[in-house]
């Protein structure tokens, strides 16, 4: 199992970035979160496996329909069980 954590940047935010992004985790078999961030970005953690997370990280340098992706920072973490996928 792998688990990452990823800012995106861009105009994100109020074009359901974060319930495609639920959509498109969910579909992949990842468990995790879509929370906007304060200062107008995105984060998203996933944990699955690995082919699925990058999957996932692919789909967030495209983003939802109306959105406008400028940067997409991965880090990966640790290991963590979570349980579905939720947003923020």
């Amino acid at each position: 199992m792998t688990t990452a954590r990823f800012i995106i940047s861009g105009r994100i935010q109020g074009v359901f970035f974060r319930a495609s992004a639920r959509e498109q985790a969910l579909a992949l078999g990842l468990t995790g979160h879509a929370i906007n961030l304060d200062d107008g970005r995105v984060e998203v953690l996933a944990s699955g496996a690995g082919e699925a997370i990058d999957t996932l990280e692919a789909w967030l340098h495209q983003g939802s329909p109306a959105a406008r992706v400028d940067k997409v920072f991965r880090e990966n973490l640790a290991e963590q069980d979570l349980s579905g996928f939720i947003t923020g």
